[in-house]
């Protein structure tokens, strides 16, 4: 491929503009001739069973213009056919603190306030489960009913034989870790505003990763056909997927609007955001691994059990990937995964970036570091020499087209310096390695159906001016302006002219929303197929007039121009011009689905895992650990990032250390506490999250495999570092003070109590 003007080069964003000087608008912005505010009223009970639900005093205060209870909205829903278990309100049980249970709609949200506090409701406690080991013992007093011994899903996946493969290793361990639970902290609240139109319709507005997915929703639960129903995504401020399923404010906002045939915006607090939640849940990890004297793995054995919360959400998906995603970095023949999606009278937990694999990834990278000390190996030789040889295909059915492992391992470890500083930084200074990957985007989609994963229409009128019409939902990742580059490319002209309508149910066509790094991959394809449609009407009447073939021809620098040099040459306007002669506007189509052959296998479980493509990550962490207090310090990242071809540097660059810090957070300090499943850290002020006081320099270095089927070669940049960044820390501790830990966060408390159990074992080695 030559060289382009736009593909490659460093951009910024086409929203920056607004948010910088404020003149963006996210969902809390809008509002409309007679909004309503609207309250819900929340359980103060973990688990209890509703008798009754008196409205009437509420119903009664001046202002109060609606009133909705479960009676009002009863049809189940859930972001997976398999998980239609939540309504907007409840109706036998409140299932977590929190849980929602009345909603009411009034012109101030003051009177709204006051209304709730008016509401009587009845409540039966109930016995609650807040752990999840315990909750798989429960005989009776099940969360839900049909989920007996509380256990939402059950994985049992055997590739190769895990029993000849640890037979065959020279050293074999076995350990447990434990993550605790930690949540997205955008710094948006979840917000909706529903308005009940005039003529009977409703345009509903709000902070969502999914608009089609909330399109679905909102007809099957205000039973209303989805031609009557609009969803129109605003700026979002901050995802993390947190906005990717439906969160209850969205639904009330909608079930009130069209009972008080008023428009009713809702926005969470800051406390209801954290109970909302949708996070990475508690994980258990037992694992085992086997490796030969060579450092070959021989066989990986995992038991992953997750505190899924109250509600299904997401959770077969994210016990899924936990497990599907231990193959498709190494080369592992042989591998066994048992997974547990357990409920718990908790928040539902959910997707949060890099769903489902991060805790995984934090137990193995560990394991490699703890397994290469048994074996004498350094860490980057034992991942050296178990790299994949792509293409290929994983034993359990994952399709590796590009794989730039090998070059993130090598430019890491020689960046960071690796070899010269790994056991030498001296007293209470170490350096960690560890690495990760992810999904370019769910082979299978949430539903399914044969349909496009996604389509991009654009339309060129008589202006000349180009519009992208995209249902894809930008959060901040950079989607919009990934699509006006590839068609500025394709169609030679300045990013300037080429205007994006996104996210817009009435307006654009289906795209399945922003997760799993399914963006760039999937409209990215489907933009670059429009455009190249559009370019080919443009061509073709241009070829003709010089008696040409279209293939004699390029666009570029808003010219159309011969490659010959043979003197054609015509102002993209005048081409455009020409091109609509008896046709009118121009109009062109393309769509992505992804291969059959990246689907995966038919086994249960098989559909989550397989993508079109994976990305791949290594990262190098030195930390500085003080003996006394436990505290730990992280100092330098190095962290490079195979995205297949890098679209727009700069938000590859910005996505990249996004993703390492959120994974310090997690590493370090982020951590949701419960007691008798209350969370006592409802807030930015008891939530420890790290400042840029805490952020370490950040070195991003960006390998391009270029991808075989991603637009112009590129893949998934937005997920996949994010996993390496938590053992690379807990193994630049080891090597910093000699204490493994395995338990995330890794709180000063924990640092101490492992000094202090190495003294003793040291003094007890001495007697």
């Amino acid at each position: 491929m030559g060289e382009m003007n736009v593909i490659g080069k460093r951009m910024a964003m086409t929203d920056a503009r607004a948010k910088v000087t404020g003149l963006g608008r996210y969902a809390d912005d809008l509002s409309v001739p007679g909004m309503l505010y609207g309250r819900i009223l929340h359980s103060p009970h973990p688990h209890a069973r509703i008798r009754s639900v008196d409205t009437l005093a509420a119903e009664a205060l001046e202002g109060v213009k609606a009133v909705a209870t479960g009676r009002d909205a009863p049809t189940p829903y859930g972001i997976l056919p398999i998980g239609h278990d939540e309504r907007v309100l409840a109706l036998d049980k409140a299932r977590y603190i929190g849980d929602n249970v009345a909603a009411v709609a009034a012109t101030s949200p003051e009177i709204a306030e006051e209304a709730l506090r008016l509401i009587r409701v009845d409540y039966e406690p109930l016995p609650a489960w807040f752990d999840p080991l315990e909750s798989m013992k429960a005989e009776e007093n099940w969360i839900h009913e049909k989920r007996a011994h509380n256990i939402e899903k059950e994985y049992h996946h055997h590739f190769g034989n895990v029993d000849e493969g640890f037979a065959q290793a020279d050293f074999v361990l076995e350990d447990r870790y434990y993550c605790g639970e930690v949540t997205h902290a955008a710094m948006e609240p979840h917000s909706t505003l529903a308005v009940w139109e005039p003529n009977e319709r409703l345009t509903v507005y709000s902070s969502t990763q999914v608009p089609f997915y909330l399109h679905r929703t909102l007809s099957a639960v205000c039973e209303m056909p989805m031609s009557r129903i609009r969803v129109v995504k605003p700026l979002v401020g901050g995802g993390f997927g947190g906005k990717s399923e439906i969160i209850p404010l969205e639904v009330a906002a909608s079930v009130l609007a069209k009972k008080a045939r008023r428009p009713v915006k809702i926005t969470y607090t800051r406390e209801e955001v954290f109970y909302a939640h949708r996070g990475r849940p508690i994980t258990i990890v037992d694992l085992k691994l086997g490796i030969t004297k060579e450092g070959r793995i021989t066989a990986a054995q995992a038991r992953i059990v997750q505190d899924g919360g109250a509600y299904c959400g997401y959770g077969p998906v994210t016990v899924l990937y936990s497990g599907a995603l231990l193959n498709a970095l190494y080369d592992i023949p042989n591998v066994k995964f048992d997974g547990f999606r357990v409920l718990t009278n908790k928040p539902a937990c959910g997707a949060m970036r890099g769903h489902g694999t991060v805790n995984a990834r934090f137990a193995f990278e560990s394991m490699l570091d703890q397994i290469a000390a048994r074996a004498g190996l350094d860490p980057v030789e034992l991942r050296r020499r178990n790299l994949l040889k792509a293409p290929c295909t994983t034993p359990n059915g994952l399709r590796v087209t590009s794989y730039g492992l090998p070059e993130c391992i090598e430019r890491v470890a020689e960046r960071s310096g690796w070899a010269e500083k790994r056991g030498k930084l001296g007293k209470g200074r170490g350096i960690g390695f560890a690495c990760s990957h992810y999904v370019s985007g769910a082979a299978n989609p949430i539903i399914r159906s044969n349909m496009p994963h996604t389509t991009v229409n654009i339309k060129i009128d008589r202006d000349a001016g180009i519009t992208v019409y995209s249902g894809a939902s930008e959060i901040g990742q950079g989607s919009d302006t990934m699509h006006v580059q590839i068609v500025a490319e394709v169609l030679g002209v300045r990013p300037e002219r080429v205007n994006l309508v996104a996210a817009d149910t009435e307006l654009t066509p289906v795209d399945l929303g922003s997760y799993s790094s399914r963006v760039t991959f999937m409209a990215g394809n489907a933009c670059l197929n429009a455009a190249r449609n559009m370019r080919a009407q443009i061509l073709g009447p241009v070829a003709r007039q010089f008696d040409c073939e279209t293939d004699d021809l390029e666009m570029r620098d808003e010219t159309i121009v011969s490659k010959n040099g043979a003197g054609v040459s015509m102002s993209f306007d005048d081409a455009v011009a020409l091109a609509m002669v008896g046709e009118g506007a121009l109009v062109a189509k393309g769509t992505y689905a992804p291969p059959e052959q990246a689907r995966g296998g038919k086994f249960k479980g098989a559909g989550v895992g397989p993508s079109p493509s994976y990305s791949y990550s290594a990262q190098a962490v030195e930390v500085k650990v003080d003996r006394e207090t436990g505290q730990v310090k992280v100092e330098r990242v190095v962290a490079a990032h195979d995205c297949g071809r890098a679209l727009n540097p700069l938000t590859v660059d910005g996505q990249v250390q996004g993703s390492v810090y959120m994974g310090m957070g997690q590493a370090v300090q982020e951590e949701m506490v419960w007691r008798e499943g209350r969370l006592m850290n409802p807030s930015f002020l008891e939530y420890r999250l790290p400042t840029t006081l805490e952020t370490p320099q950040i070195e991003s270095i960006i390998v391009e495999s270029i991808d075989p089927e991603g637009p112009f070669g590129a893949k998934e940049a937005g997920e996949g570092s994010l996993a390496a960044a938590i053992p690379a820390i807990a193994n630049a501790i080891y090597d910093a003070v000699g204490v493994r830990i395995t338990d995330v966060p890794i709180t000063p408390e924990r640092v101490l109590a492992a000094l202090r159990a190495k003294e003793e074992a040291e003094k007890g080695g001495a007697r």
